[in-house]
């Protein structure tokens, strides 16, 4: 018995051995899929929600509101069942399917924390705001200037050629600027400001010194088509899926890049449980799997894991990974791993109106707005008492309809109201820096369990002093270059959402150098586990003010480049 019983073992473990697995599907688990099945990796991808093919499975996003049966709105039902996931601005009747509810899906609010998530195939990669700017070394060096976090491992230098590599294939639209905070890419043709925009960005130009500047939105729109994908067709629906691939998604672009390889098993349901480490090799053989719709435990083995189950979701699979020698979580002697939780405080700005431009209307719903890149704390001549870091901008201008009131809204004079445009108006909104604290974190709830009977997630997470003084440079600046550029009417709003809101989430494995202060080394690699890789936004030693995503990635094919190259060399 004992025999026969070790053959079905070694048969098991035959089928399901991979030369990588690859845990999560969204921007950057896309990424290392690709990456490791066109480098020649047998690769197994692991997505713990349901599968979405491209095009297919984008419901209803090609019809009018009026043919919906709530015209696009979410219901009352929505907001209770998904409280956290409906206050998002991409959540709709269309695209609702692509986010959690929140009811199945529970964690544990220590302070304030809005986690906003998709569990399919794609994950966020579907609904993502798409703005896509490189760090410079302000950001890769800030660490190291102001004490706060621990060093990047890594520099400008290290990651420009793999801004270079992953740009021309996501297919991002933009301008070439030349502004030292704000490197340049390789760029689709950037999408047009309006009448509006465009005098706006004059007059800030030409009102202040400091060298602050406005500019067209960097998008993973397509301008032109891109492969097969595109060219943008300016719905902006983007978050309900887009059935002419008009920007880049995993669904769209990545996942079938390494499909087309041969050497790609996605397997959906998969909610992984745990890395399984051998202490005698001092690596991880695999991952530990529930599938989600049979409750059947299951083991995958491979000489390389790449971690991608976003920042919250790898801190939960690394604490709940624990073993004799790793009694904390896998990889954690450092005790940082769930540590120095971030994300970009937003939600703060100005808007106003102007009488300018009365015989001119906008064509088309352009999905990007402009972009005022950071102008705080970049040199001596903007160094700033109250804070340290900086913030960028997003906004843009519209003109809107007149809806005058005529006998309770009825009647022709008020449906020829209705064709009417009204004045043009102008908003801007502010992303900044949220600092890397040790004590915003993320630890396992073991009292509480999910319905797959693992450990819930408490999220103790809040802005600081640092972030609550830059708020009101946020607020006033914008209030500042809108008067200066001539709009009228101005007024200033800090709606002070809390952290998790712009789904930015970052650090809780963080890089570093030194593996008593950090998770991961210069390649992503676990300084403790030498064969995972961690790529998603718990790899961030600080937040920056730009968006985050195509950093992930740059970071993703560079990591998995280094991972094959060990590979070959025995190393792994």
């Amino acid at each position: 018995m004992a025999g026969d019983t070790l053959n079905i073992n070694n048969k098991a473990i035959a089928q399901n051995t991979f030369d990588a697995i690859v845990v999560g599907s969204g921007i950057s688990g896309g990424w290392a899929a690709k990456e490791l099945c066109e480098k020649g990796l047998k690769t197994l991808v692991l997505e713990r929600g349901r599968y979405v093919e491209h095009i297919k499975d984008y419901t209803d996003t090609t019809k009018a509101p009026w043919e919906l049966t709530h015209h696009g709105e979410k219901t009352v039902t929505d907001i209770n069942n998904s409280p956290i996931q409906s206050k998002c601005y991409a959540y709709n009747e269309v695209s609702k399917h692509f986010f959690v509810n929140d009811l199945e899906h529970a964690y544990n609010q220590v302070k304030p924390f809005d986690w906003i998530r998709g569990d399919h195939v794609g994950g966020r990669s579907l609904m993502w705001g798409r703005q896509c700017y490189r760090w410079s070394d302000v950001d890769f060096s800030a660490n190291a200037k102001d004490g706060h976090g621990v060093d990047w491992p890594i520099r400008y230098k290290d990651i420009a050629p793999w801004y270079d590599y992953v740009e021309p294939f996501v297919g991002i639209s933009g301008s070439l600027e030349n502004l030292p905070q704000l490197p340049d890419g390789k760029f689709l043709p950037p999408m047009e400001m309006n009448c509006l925009e465009k005098q706006v960005a004059e007059r800030i130009k030409k009102n202040f010194s400091d060298g602050r500047t406005m500019i067209i939105g960097r998008t993973a729109n397509h301008t032109v088509k891109v492969g097969d994908r595109g060219p943008c067709q300016y719905r902006n629906k983007c978050h309900e899926g887009c059935p002419f691939g008009g920007y880049f998604s995993s669904n769209s672009a990545t996942l079938p890049a390494a499909a087309r390889t041969g050497n790609m098993t996605l397997r959906p349901f998969s909610v992984v449980q745990e890395i399984i480490y051998d202490k005698e090799t001092k690596k991880a053989k695999g991952v530990r799997i529930i599938d989600s719709e049979t409750m059947q435990t299951i083991e995958y083995f491979a000489k390389i894991v790449f971690l991608n189950a976003s920042t919250l979701g790898t801190a939960h699979i690394l604490l709940n990974s624990v073993s004799d020698v790793f009694p904390e979580g896998l990889g954690n002697t450092s005790g940082q791993v769930g540590r120095n939780l971030m994300d970009h405080h937003y939600g703060v700005g100005a808007y106003g109106d102007t009488d300018d431009f009365a015989d001119s209307y906008f064509f088309g719903r352009r999905a990007n707005g402009i972009y005022i890149p950071r102008f705080r704390n970049i040199n001596d001549a903007t160094m700033q008492k109250d804070y340290v870091r900086g913030f960028g901008y997003q906004g843009g201008a519209s003109r809107s309809r007149i809806e005058e009131i005529h006998e309770g809204g009825i009647g022709g004079d008020y449906k020829d109201s209705l064709t009417e445009p009204g004045k043009w108006t102008f908003g801007i909104g502010s992303w900044g820096e949220h600092l890397p604290y040790y004590d915003n974190k993320v630890t396992l709830n073991k009292d509480k369990k999910d319905k797959w009977g693992l450990p819930t997630l408490d999220i103790d997470c809040e802005f600081k002093e640092n972030e609550k003084a830059m708020r009101k440079d946020m607020m006033n600046s914008a209030a500042e270059m809108l008067e200066k550029a001539g709009l009228k009417n101005i007024g200033t709003y800090d709606s002070a959402p809390a952290p998790g809101f712009c789904i930015h989430e970052m650090g809780t494995a963080r890089m570093g150098k030194d593996p008593k202060t950090s998770v991961l080394d210069g390649n992503n690699q676990m300084h403790d586990v030498k064969n995972v890789f961690i790529t998603d936004g718990a790899c961030m030693a600080s937040s920056a003010c730009q968006n985050p995503s195509i950093t992930y990635m740059a970071l993703t094919a560079r990591a998995a480049n280094h991972a094959v190259d060990e590979l070959k060399k025995g190393n792994l």
